[in-house]
């Protein structure tokens, strides 16, 4: 029993040490904030103001869903003078901005408070070098450590702690992948599935070029929606008798305008 218990003793100091050192690492992020309506009925625009860490000023401004937030409402801006604590709670980090309503706008002070728990979680992942602010922007853009656990399933190489943000804002997920996997690029790295999104690569318009006799690489189809080279398009070439022409002479009309 006392075996086990010093073990136990052991375990708990390691664990409070890592989770100390992580802490002292993230320090919570202070700045100024506001919130307004936003373009759309069930968001608002989300502004911050901070120096960072690295003593670079940083702003952000962003229409964000308003089911982002725990205990804030639109009806809140509509109360004039009132205090508001508004708190965006992430796996990352939880954002509280705080301040008062004027003018259907909260205007006030940030904080940004960093999960120690989930850098741990990322670094089984294989992730490491997480920053505050870094944190900070994982939080916005919705980014969870078991999405990028089911992206490493789906076969996706390449990733870091900075292509993650890119992969979030062009919306690669899983089921993404498995599509183009399906169609046979399979093992494709993080930096070409943000090209695909970046380009509108889809699965649906990858049957179409095969439908009418083409099987692009993964290059090429970056290219293709690079000079608009669309089913469309090569079904008009097609009724012009033009049935014959390989994807880099498709192209080249395209890049050339030999097709007016």
């Amino acid at each position: 029993m006392k075996t086990r218990a010093l073990l136990l003793g052991i375990v708990l100091v390691a664990v409070t040490g890592r989770v100390s050192l992580a802490q002292q690492n993230l320090e919570p992020l202070h700045g100024t904030c506001s919130i307004a309506p936003g373009d759309k009925p069930d968001h608002v625009r989300l502004a911050i103001d901070r120096s960072g860490g690295s003593g670079h000023d940083h702003d952000s401004d962003s229409n964000v869903p308003l089911s982002d937030f725990a205990n804030f409402s639109l009806a809140d801006l509509r109360n004039d003078g009132a205090q508001i604590t508004a708190t965006m709670p992430s796996e990352p980090g939880d954002l509280v901005c705080a301040g008062a309503v004027h003018d259907l706008r909260l205007t006030g002070e940030f904080t940004f408070t960093p999960h120690p728990a989930f850098v741990e979680r990322m670094k089984q992942l294989g992730f490491t070098g997480l920053s505050s602010e870094k944190l900070e922007v994982y939080a916005l853009f919705h980014i969870q450590s078991s999405w990028v656990a089911d992206l490493q399933s789906a076969g996706v190489t390449g990733m870091t702690v900075d292509n993650l943000i890119a992969l979030r804002i062009f919306r690669i997920d899983p089921a993404f992948v498995r599509a183009m996997d399906a169609l046979g690029y399979t093992n494709l790295g993080a930096d070409k599935l943000i090209a695909f999104g970046v380009q509108g690569v889809n699965a649906g318009e990858v049957k179409e070029y095969r439908a009418l006799g083409y099987q692009p690489s993964a290059d090429e189809l970056i290219q293709m929606r690079i000079f608009k080279v669309t089913p469309d398009f090569i079904r008009r070439m097609q009724t012009r008798g033009f049935d014959k022409l390989t994807i880099a002479k498709l192209v080249q009309i395209r890049i050339f305008n030999l097709a007016e």
